[in-house]
């Protein structure tokens, strides 16, 4: 996977200014800002619960059959 050059930035930036106008872009970019913060946090809590294993006793299954 490539990263963004400059030229790359400038022109989503550009675009997106012309799409939102500049009056809603800070607002945009804060809801983006969000989304991308929620986004890592959960995927971060989700690594930390598949470290727990759960073990299931069947043994009383199988004293009651």
């Amino acid at each position: 996977m490539s990263r963004l050059g400059p030229m790359e930035l400038v022109l989503i930036l550009a675009i997106a200014l012309v799409v939102f106008g500049p009056s809603k872009l800070p607002g945009v970019g804060k809801a983006l800002g969000k989304a991308i913060n929620e986004f890592k946090t959960s995927a971060n809590s989700d690594n930390k619960d598949d470290d727990v294993v759960e073990v299931k006793d069947d043994s009383d299954d199988k004293e009651q059959a």
